[in-house]
């Protein structure tokens, strides 16, 4: 029995062993830098791992939703890479702005200038991208990846909910739900600003203002009724002085 138990116990832990010591590999993701909200903008990275020990990725070719267009697409340079910009006719106009936009970009391709990505590295592409759809929890972008060797992974099987990760997923970027703060921040200053100019027009509708004239008016009387007062008791004493003055010579 205790023999079972053992082997039993050698088997699970040869298992995790092989587990854990299986390799774990990764795929290229679009990671947004902070949120990327529903109808935003948002600075996306597009981040590229190097899967061979013998060969360097020389290009990398991101192709954008075409379900859902985005207006403004700019990538951010990267020492040693070149970025080329695809734009392509939209078969319905987007506005932004108060313009219509007639085309997008559709593919953002970096192609290496020296050795690329190398084996046991990887880089990241940051794309600025806005705004965003409000109308979807998600955008799918379609990736290929070309390494020195010629070879060419298709990073394109689109995730289906609930079945397990294709062998090469598509990169996926999720949505949040609208960021309001900012909206919320001007709504409660411009709230603030009207409530004290309200505040201020009942204070003058009530004579509040006029009251705090009159007092002012009340200080400066009080203050030249003091000065006086001082000059007078100070012209007193001088006589006094001299009428004692003459007393002793007299006497």
């Amino acid at each position: 029995m205790k023999a079972s138990r053992i082997t039993a116990a050698a088997l699970v832990a040869g298992s995790a062993v092989l587990a854990l010591s299986a390799p774990a590999f990764a795929h290229v993701t679009v990671q947004p830098e902070g949120t990327a909200a529903k109808g935003g903008y948002a600075v996306v990275d597009v981040k590229v791992p190097n899967e061979r020990d013998d060969a360097s990725t020389t290009k990398v070719e991101i192709s954008l939703p075409a379900d859902h267009p985005i207006a403004s697409v700019m990538p951010q340079p990267v020492p040693g890479w070149k970025a080329t910009v695809t734009k392509s006719k939209l078969d319905k106009p987007l506005t932004m702005h108060g313009e219509k936009i007639n085309e997008a970009v559709t593919k953002v391709t970096w192609t290496a200038d020296g050795k690329g990505i190398e084996p046991g590295f990887f880089q990241k592409f940051p794309l600025s991208l806005g705004a965003l759809p409000e109308d979807s929890d998600q955008l799918v972008f379609k990736a290929l990846q070309t390494y020195s060797d010629k070879e060419v992974v298709r990073w394109i099987e689109v995730p289906q909910e609930g079945q397990d990760e294709p062998e090469n997923p598509a990169p996926v970027l999720k949505l949040t739900a609208a960021d309001e703060d900012g909206h919320g921040s001007a709504s409660a200053a411009n709230a603030t600003g009207k409530a004290g100019q309200t505040e201020k027009t009942a204070a003058a509708d009530s004579g509040d203002s006029g009251d705090s004239g009159d007092s002012g008016d009340d200080t400066d009387t009080t203050a030249r009724v003091l000065g006086v007062a001082g000059i007078v008791v100070g012209v007193a004493g001088v006589a006094f002085g001299v009428l004692a003055g003459r007393r002793r010579t007299a006497a």
